[in-house]
């Protein structure tokens, strides 16, 4: 099939809103990853993302009959801003329909540029489906964030400026893919143009439709995505996005929350300014990619798409920002509960710094110790477990394992010896009110709530882990209880960290 997106880019209307942002070199994460990293600043737009461009670039090739009538999507973000910035430039009516979910920050950010905004729905599928309705009944154009040979052509407009501005050898340009609309729009023009550069795809791993699409060879659905990089955790990716990331895209990478705090970390300390979690995404894509293919001076370029981020996430970036850049190690240290055993442990950390220590006195004989390690590399915490179980220390490495970072280090010391029949899960409830009493109202009056921990991470989910004494003889019931709840959750009764400081 010809690929006409080329010439649909190069005809776009962006630049009535849109700027043409720079391409910035980042000395400090180049050195560190051996290679010459540039940022496409879509931060830096007047709505602080790419997504503008498609917004406007559809609305503006709408006939004056469809503008008159006026536009409508769903979104509770960034979306959301740029089809409301091209109204009030183009002088349309334009609905918004979001999540009643979505933080106030952002439906505010939706008013000022004059839209009408409607709260429907839990999810954005149940507001996808209201704005559909209300199209359909309205006679309201509606502009999809992504599936849209329109809204692609403008999202592509990033590809033709990068060709402009660094007209020398790029060896990959990373994007963030969500929908699929950004990197559709990139590959289509660069491909058109100079081929031999690579178009590299980020997710992340707990939303990877389009990794499992093409490695599948068709479209798949999600049944659940993360939350954390909301901006891009779509079930589904568009039908004519997989056709091109087909024909154009030459890989995927998936990377974990951890690494996407560190890559906002990393753009802070070059730019000080703070990318959203999906907006970080195709900067910690280059890195894995750099290291995982062993590349040495090429010129590699990540795509900053998005720096609408809830200030109140921020404490749980910070948290986890050094272990996703594999700057601290977390660690489970059993020692003999007896004089000196102590100082001893801590002459075998040697010179290295303690970000965290957590212990409580609960057996006569040994010591369990939480504890946090300042590291350079991944491999030294590697090491540093092989030497302290060589000098007779039992040690977990718990870099890695979800619910000792997010729950058990706030809850060392908590054995319950009255416990007994306690199973441990971890949920993701919706962070909406009367989650926890559905919750509460769906379990069995026999079963005693042991332990429960939560934290609120400024995203649209809330991260618990509940202990629960329940009976042998009620478990089938208990699986019956986990299915009707419907919410995301995972088994921790045998995961070692619990029973090491919690069981």
């Amino acid at each position: 099939m010809k690929n006409d997106y080329p010439e649909k880019i190069r005809a776009a209307r962006v630049y009535d809103v849109a700027i043409k942002t720079p391409l910035e070199y980042a000395p400090q994460l180049s050195q560190r990853i051996g290679n010459r990293l540039l940022l496409k600043r879509e931060d830096m737009q007047p709505v602080f993302s790419f997504k503008l461009r498609g917004a406007y670039n559809k609305m503006a090739h709408l006939t004056e009959v469809e503008r008159n009538r006026g536009v409508i999507c769903a979104s509770a973000g960034n979306h959301a801003q740029g089809v409301a910035l091209a109204a009030q430039k183009l002088g349309c009516r334009a609905v918004i329909v979001m999540p009643t979910t979505t933080p106030q920050i952002k439906v505010d950010a939706v008013k000022r540029r004059g839209a009408e905004v409607l709260l429907v729905g839990d999810s954005y599928d149940e507001a996808s489906n209201h704005a559909h309705a209300l199209a359909t009944e309205q006679q309201l154009t509606y502009v999809h964030p992504f599936d849209d040979p329109e809204v692609i052509s403008g999202q592509g407009t990033i590809g033709m400026e990068i060709m402009q501005q660094h007209p020398e050898p790029i060896h990959a340009i990373f994007c963030c893919v969500g929908g699929g609309g950004l990197i559709a729009g990139i590959a289509a023009y660069v491909k058109s143009v100079r081929p031999e550069i690579k178009i590299i795809g980020v997710e992340a791993e707990d939303a990877d439709a389009m990794t499992q699409s093409l490695k599948a060879g068709k479209r798949i659905k999600l049944e659940q995505v993360g939350l954390f990089a909301d901006g891009a955790a779509v079930k589904q990716v568009g039908t004519e996005t997989f056709r091109l990331c087909q024909e154009f895209v030459d890989d995927m990478i998936v990377v974990d929350n951890d690494a996407i705090c560190a890559a906002i970390k990393d753009v802070f300390e070059e730019t000080r300014s703070i990318l959203e979690p999906a907006g970080a995404l195709a900067v910690a894509g280059a890195k894995e990619y750099a290291m995982r293919h062993k590349l040495k001076n090429k010129t590699l370029i990540a795509i900053a798409s998005g720096a609408n981020t809830n200030f109140d996430r921020l404490r749980f970036v910070a948290e986890r920002a050094e272990v996703g850049e594999k700057r601290e190690a977390v660690l489970a240290v059993t020692i003999p509960e007896s004089p000196g055993s102590f100082k001893k442990f801590c002459a075998l950390l040697g010179a290295r710094s303690i970000t965290e220590f957590n212990y409580r006195y609960s057996d006569p004989k040994e010591a369990h110790v939480f504890v946090g390690v300042k590291i350079t590399k991944r491999q030294e915490a590697h090491n540093l477990v092989e030497s302290l179980r060589k000098h007779g220390l039992e040690t977990l490495d718990l870099t890695d394992d979800e619910m000792a970072k997010l729950h058990i280090r706030h809850l060392v010391g908590g054995r319950a010896p009255l416990a007994k029949h306690e199973l441990v899960y971890r949920f993701e409830f919706p962070e909406r009110p009367g989650a926890l009493m559905r919750f509460l109202e769906h379990m069995s009056n026999g079963w005693n709530i042991s332990l429960f921990h939560y934290r609120n991470h400024g995203a649209d989910y809330g991260r618990v882990l509940v202990g629960m004494q329940v009976p042998d003889s009620d478990k089938k019931e208990f699986k019956a209880f986990l299915k009707q709840l419907g919410y995301v959750y995972w088994d921790e009764s045998n995961n070692p960290a619990y029973k090491l400081f919690l069981g």
